[in-house]
Formats: structure tokens, C-alpha cells, sequence
């Protein structure tokens, strides 16, 4: 099993979770986080004044898929939060060892 963490635009959550669904993700966590990579921010006007935004306003979502899902799920996730723009974000993929669902006690790739 992989774990995929991801960070995107904000406004690119509904469509990426979507194209997830459709590949047969069925459960992921959304985080809003805040940070800046190359885009490095910007320079807004506030009355009258300006100011530096540091750190961005991103969204991180985690899930956690069976290996052979893998490709498919970072595919899914590149196509529908890829604006072409600077900024669209990271993909990161780690492995994970056990799984536990706590209701149940499934573990593995049934408690996925």
C-alpha cells in the first residue's frame, strides 16, 4: 500500500476528488495548509499599504491506495489540479506498512 499526499489549489479539490472517485478511491483527508514552493507569494495592497503573503493558501489531501492503484490515483490527481500555472502543487507517495479499521478491525488492504 502507498500513501499519496498531495498538495493543490484550493479551488482544484472538487475536481480532483471527483476524478479519484471515478478510479475507485474511496475515502481521502483534506487539510488546509498554508506554504509557498517556487511561487514564493506576493505583494497585496491593503488600505493604502502593502504587504508581502508569505505563505499560500493550499490544500493537502492524503489517501491511501493498493500498489496497483497507485499510477492511476497520481494520474488522476496530475490531470485534475494541473492549471499549467505556477503554484499547482506536489505530489509526494510513501509506503505504508499496516492498516487498521478501528470499527471493524480489518486490517491490510481490506481496511483501506
Amino acid at each position: 500500500m502507498k500513501k499519496i499526499e498531495a498538495i493543490i489549489k484550493p479551488f482544484k479539490l472538487d475536481e480532483v476528488r471527483e476524478a479519484l472517485s471515478e478510479i475507485g478511491v474511496t475515502g481521502l483527508t483534506v487539510t488546509e495548509v498554508k506554504g509557498f514552493g517556487r511561487q514564493k507569494g506576493h505583494t497585496e495592497l491593503y488600505r493604502g499599504a502593502e504587504y508581502v503573503v508569505d505563505f499560500l493558501p493550499k490544500v493537502k489531501l492524503e489517501v491511501v491506495v493498493a500498489d496497483g492503484l497507485l499510477e492511476r490515483a497520481m494520474e488522476a490527481i496530475t490531470t485534475a489540479a494541473r492549471t499549467g500555472k505556477i503554484g499547482d502543487g506536489k505530489i509526494f507517495v510513501t509506503a505504508v506498512e499496516q492498516v487498521v479499521r478501528i470499527r471493524t478491525g480489518e486490517s491490510g488492504e481490506a481496511a483501506v
